[in-house]
């Protein structure tokens, strides 16, 4: 990748590792690529507006809230604020921009219908308070969604209120801790798999079971000889990811199922993946018992990254009686309403309790739902097959020079897996990463799943173009000759980027994450802490 300035000036590939033969007066190459702290940009002794001092006294008993001196903030005019956080902005890699082929994450585009939708008076401006009579509306759309997640899993009951995976993971866990409760029986033990999400054993010790570990075959799948020798009156389940981290389908997920409830325990899957069977195959035919479902992974709803993300938990028949508080019913009158307490008479007289205050995020129901109704059945089988589609051409088109561990075990699902193994000496994946970044693209998932040293974990999603894909591969493929003739500045890579590459665990053990003025004069936080430059 190289930029052009309005002069002609090319920053090309030198002795230097990569550096630019010259610089500008600006430090800037086209793009914005320097932008200054705001503490840099304005200073503690300014203010951006004009206030006048205040010429009455606070209201009584507001007096104690009044500053003894001003705050240390820098002071900046709203164009030079406006101006820096759009040129921030302008640094910041988006869906809207270009692909994010991390694996496992499934970040697609949200389809601005969705976007229109949620932002409906009705729905954008809902309160958690109101009565329920004026949000019946809104509960429709619960309803349909839970129907909708129902049919397409082939299970019994939904618990909407969860808000995110890792939270529909811990609610599926209390569902069955509930269940066990009610038979009087003591289990402590939850089963994972070595291709199971990272989340699921943090999960199942955070609810308090002890994990016990599965090995995986050399084909990527399940050992499920070593799961049945392990299954006794100590096992409450098995958290399992299918399709699983590795990108393959477990193929004997009935016969684990079948092996776990013989045992007395509950199959809990995890859901992250359903986006590369949905509307092909029913979680609930293979025997689950819980299994959340990532809408923004599935349905395409935003990301959640600390934002409002949503996790709904579909229960098995076993399981549907123990769901949280509060849900959505109908009456025999065919109304509509939430129920917030235990109620024998409505079917939750064992539910365990509530996972959240309220019922659940409106805003991510809505995008869902209107995914889901713009998709139809068949749409949504599309999408499956067109994520599986899109993984295995870039799995196809990259094997012959990265090294795919699983290729021979046929077809992958909704991601590409390969490894380091093929590079030159003293080259990494994480080199490989990097150059993708000069390359314009967002890296993949690296060194996860644990099971493959060297892990690079591709998703295109089915939203991806073969003309965007083409650009990704040989963007992937050039990377890789480079670093198999030993290319030494993929080293130092990247080049391109408001930044070169980091002390990646020194930045994450040590951040420097607050403004290091001292007696309100700003001095900047040295970027050699994290080995940046």
């Amino acid at each position: 990748m190289s930029a052009v300035n309005a002069s002609g000036w090319r920053p090309s590939m030198g002795e230097g590792a990569g550096e630019a033969k010259f610089a500008t007066s600006s430090g800037d190459y086209g793009l914005m690529l320097e932008e200054a702290l705001s503490f840099e940009l304005g200073s503690a002794d300014k203010c951006g507006v004009d206030i006048d001092d205040a010429d009455r006294a606070p209201v009584s008993g507001l007096g104690r809230f009044l500053r003894k001196a001003a705050p240390a903030l820098p002071g900046l005019t709203e164009p030079e604020t406006v101006r820096h956080y759009t040129r921030l902005s302008r640094q910041n890699y988006a869906i809207d921009l270009g692909p994010f082929p991390l694996g496992s994450c499934t970040m697609k585009h949200n389809p601005r219908l969705n976007e229109k939708m949620a932002r409906l008076a009705g729905f954008a401006d809902l309160h958690p308070m109101q009565p329920q009579k004026t949000i019946e509306g809104a509960l429709e759309v619960i309803e349909q969604l839970a129907d909708w997640l129902i049919t397409l899993t082939g299970m019994a009951s939904v618990a909407m209120s969860p808000k995110a995976g890792a939270h529909g993971e811990l609610c599926g866990l209390l569902c069955i801790r509930a269940a066990l409760d009610a038979r009087g029986e003591v289990r402590d033990v939850v089963l994972v798999p070595e291709s199971a999400h990272g989340t699921n054993p943090a999960t199942a010790a955070f609810a308090g079971f002890k994990v016990e570990s599965i090995p995986a075959t050399p084909a990527g799948r399940v050992d499920v000889a070593a799961l049945k020798a392990k299954l006794g009156p100590n096992v409450a389940g098995v958290m399992i990811t299918n399709p699983n981290t590795c990108g393959l389908f477990e193929p004997d997920m009935r016969e684990i199922a079948d092996a776990v409830h013989a045992a007395g325990g509950y199959v809990y899957c995890d859901g992250a993946n359903f986006n590369a069977i949905v509307g092909k195959v029913r979680p609930g035919d293979l025997g689950v018992d819980a299994m959340h479902i990532n809408l923004h992974k599935t349905f395409s709803t935003p990301h959640g990254g600390g934002g409002p993300g949503a996790g709904p938990v579909v229960l098995s028949e076993a399981l549907a009686p123990f769901a949280p508080l509060p849900f959505v019913t109908r009456g025999d009158d065919g109304s509509i309403h939430l129920v917030e307490e235990e109620n024998a008479s409505e079917g939750h007289a064992q539910a365990f309790g509530r996972m959240v205050a309220f019922h659940g995020q409106m805003g991510m129901f809505t995008r869902a739902l209107t995914y889901i109704l713009s998709h139809g059945a068949d749409g949504l089988r599309q999408v499956a097959e067109d994520a599986v589609l899109n993984a295995n051409y870039v799995l196809r088109s990259c094997e012959d020079l990265l090294p795919a561990p699983f290729a021979d075990s046929g077809p992958c699902m909704h991601e590409a897996l390969f490894s380091d193994a093929g590079l030159a000496d003293g080259f990494s994946t994480l080199d490989i990463a990097k150059g993708l970044i000069d390359e314009g693209f967002h890296p993949m998932t690296v060194y996860f799943p644990l099971v493959v040293k060297g892990a690079m974990l591709v998703e295109p999603t089915e939203t991806e173009s073969k003309a965007g894909l083409d650009r990704f591969i040989a963007s992937l493929r050039s990377l890789a000759e480079r670093a198999k003739a030993g290319d030494e500045s993929l080293h130092s890579a990247p080049h391109f980027a408001p930044r070169r590459r980091l002390d990646e665990t020194l930045a994450a053990r040590k951040p420097v994450l607050v403004w290091q003025g001292e007696a309100g004069v700003p001095g900047t936080p040295s970027l050699s802490e994290i080995g940046g430059s």
